[in-house]
């Protein structure tokens, strides 16, 4: 029987060896160790996913068993759209930088037509807003998905721009008219708190684009200025502002002071340990939006203080990760992009949380992740999507260093 042994490599024909190259090139890339602000983000998203499932089960049950639907009626809408988002951010993780750069302007225009159907027949008004539409029962809030079409608009059109930031003109144009465009079909909803968190996510991408100083503040001016205008012209929200400033709350307690009075009761009757999860007493009718935009009232009751810690940590974790995407990318696309993206959701976290614990007045802004929402935690989730797929296109160590050792000269020998 005549034995044959393996070619050698060298020996095999260049087709041969240029598939098999590539075949191990592919698996390498599919195994390939992610980075740590990649597992970073996935697990801080995942676990405030979970968190806020958990949190809307405990706010929602009584009420939905009381008015004889089942105690898991609101979690498992809710739990619908986390199956959805979270594969989707998975995949996007997968995209390349490319695909993104390539969808910001198309991204911005479907967007913004999605928004402008809530003032049309399928539009929904709730609670005064105008931000809302509803089609074969689901009902959805477009402006959710602005946000992060906006974020990657601002960075394509920075990162365009990068070598023209230096003159005011190239940075106001086409930035500002567009934003201000995009941020007005929001306002016209009067939803004061997303047109807020949308400023935001223009001046984040403007800050991480590394304008200068003195170009930076003026657009921080002119946002300020609107959004003053835009509270000072609507009676509702200069009421709701002067109930904010009332030292002696109480007087208006049946007013506009009933839910932050609640929402402080509530923080404030949970202590440092809770009362137990599901053993809140607001959530029985008492604490309006209990599964909304104060939910965090809701888990400083039943978690005490250290429920708050815990949620605080997390989203700090995942500002952690962010940063770092910020910092040690080389592609001022993705810095900005992910300047904006982190802006948006630890700005608005901030914003929710200040409305709880009354620093801000009430602004219908939703806590990113645990608020009950559908469109809300898909687009957030799809955020997260965009930021995985920055951190996957990191550029590592061993490849800089590789680099670095090719740039720099060989030193002579002498002697």
């Amino acid at each position: 029987m005549t034995q044959t042994t393996p070619t050698p490599a060298s020996q095999r024909p260049n087709g041969e060896r240029s598939r098999g190259l590539a075949a191990r090139v592919s698996l390498g890339r599919v195994f390939a160790p992610v980075p740590s602000e990649f597992l970073l983000i996935a697990s801080t998203a995942l676990l405030l996913t979970i968190f806020g499932l958990v949190m809307i089960l405990s706010a929602t049950s009584a009420n939905s068993t009381a008015s004889g639907g089942s105690p898991f009626d609101s979690v498992a809408r809710q739990a619908v759209f986390a199956v959805i988002g979270i594969p989707l951010m998975f995949v996007a993780s997968r995209l390349p930088i490319t695909f993104w750069k390539r969808a910001a302007w198309p991204a911005l225009i479907g967007a913004t037509v999605l928004q402008l159907l809530v003032f049309t027949p399928l539009g929904v008004e709730a609670n005064g807003n105008r931000n809302w539409i509803q089609i074969a029962g689901f009902q959805a809030q477009p402006s959710e998905f602005l946000k992060l079409a906006l974020a990657m608009w601002v960075g394509y059109v920075l990162y365009r721009k990068q070598t023209l930031l230096g003159l005011w003109r190239h940075v106001f144009i086409p930035l500002v008219p567009v934003s201000i465009l995009v941020i007005a079909t929001v306002m016209a909803g009067d939803d004061l708190g997303t047109a807020m968190v949308l400023v935001l996510i223009v001046l984040g991408g403007l800050f991480f684009s590394g304008v200068k100083l003195r170009i930076f503040v003026l657009p921080a001016i002119l946002a300020a200025g609107l959004v003053a205008v835009l509270a000072i012209t609507s009676p509702d929200r200069v009421r709701r502002f002067m109930s904010f400033l009332n030292v002696n709350c109480l007087d208006d307690y049946l007013g506009d002071c009933y839910q932050p009075l609640h929402g402080i009761w509530g923080l404030a009757g949970g202590g440092i340990f809770g009362l137990g999860l599901g053993n809140s007493r607001e959530k029985y009718a008492w604490l309006p939006a209990a599964e909304n935009d104060y939910i965090f009232a809701i888990v400083g009751e039943e978690l005490g203080l250290i429920g708050c810690a815990v949620v605080l940590a997390l989203f700090a974790l995942f500002a952690v990760g962010a940063f770092h995407i910020v910092r040690k990318t080389d592609d001022p696309f993705v810095r900005i992009v992910a300047g904006g993206i982190t802006v948006w959701i630890i700005g608005q976290a901030l914003i929710n949380i200040g409305v709880v614990l009354r620093v801000f007045p009430v602004l219908g802004v939703p806590l990113p992740f645990m608020s009950q929402g559908g469109t809300s935690l898909v687009s957030v989730l799809l955020a997260c999507g965009a930021l995985l797929a920055f951190a996957r296109a990191l550029p590592t160590p061993s490849a800089t260093r590789v680099t670095q050792g090719r740039r720099t000269p060989r030193a002579k020998i002498s002697g």
